[in-house]
């Protein structure tokens, strides 16, 4: 599904030039899942960015199903972006004044051609996903009026809405207490294995890292080195 050869993404000229990415080089096969991790710096949220189509690479190719997507342009993209990506970010990225089904519904609004949904199914969509995360007795409650655990539910249910090939979390536990956390990371574990959706989630935390099937570590913008898990997602619990 995703394939990245000899990619780099270099900031500023000359002295100041700092290479975010330096030559990385991986797949990732449909229906993995996926964590990417490392120090500060290494280059992991850059490379997201880039799997995100939030961003290019100064040089190197990334095929996306298929497309080569490193060279496209801003609108082409976003085009990428609404059709094939679901995006959960550690600060949740919800509208302050807008209802938890609306919040879900947003995407679907930007659709366009096939996948383009009447109003009455975009509600319909949207109180499934919501109901899919546990949230079917909140749909009409402004984000002050949800915890955390679930404010984060609830972008996850949005991220879910315009049926993505591909799920990508930032840090998705990374404002959450303990349990929250470990029910958010429970969702993810349903999603894969009733699902099978591909999954790449970037995060600091080694006991979130390790219930993905493969972890990725990045140091000095390269891929340092690649870890498979000796028991599948299924098989492992929450958070500990």
């Amino acid at each position: 599904m995703i394939s990245i050869q000899n990619m780099t993404k270099v900031y500023g000229m000359g002295d100041a030039e700092v290479r975010a990415l330096d030559g990385v080089s991986l797949e990732i096969a449909r229906g993995e899942w996926v964590a990417i991790t490392g120090p500060s710096g290494s280059g992991k949220s850059t490379l997201m960015h880039i799997i995100g189509c939030l961003d290019s690479p100064t040089s190197g190719a990334y095929w996306l199903n298929g497309v080569e997507v490193s060279g496209m342009d801003d609108s082409q993209l976003a085009s990428v972006r609404n059709r094939e990506i679901g995006f959960v970010f550690q600060s949740f990225n919800l509208l302050s004044r807008v209802d938890a089904l609306q919040q879900v519904m947003l995407p679907l609004q930007y659709q366009r051609g096939e996948k383009r949904l009447p109003r009455g199914e975009r509600a319909k969509r949207a109180r499934e996903m919501l109901g899919m995360v546990g949230l079917g007795d909140r749909m009409r409650h402004l984000p002050t009026e949800l915890s955390g655990g679930q404010q984060q539910r609830t972008a996850i249910a949005r991220a879910l809405a315009q049926q993505p090939s591909i799920l990508l979390a930032d840090e998705p536990t990374g404002n959450l207490d303990s349990k929250s956390g470990a029910e958010v990371m429970e969702i993810f574990h349903r999603l894969h294995r009733e699902q099978g959706l591909t999954v790449v989630m970037v995060t600091h935390d080694p006991r979130v890292a390790s219930q993905a099937q493969r972890t990725i570590y990045m140091q000095d913008g390269l891929v340092a080195e690649s870890q498979t898990a000796s028991v599948t997602p299924s098989q492992q619990q929450g958070v500990a």
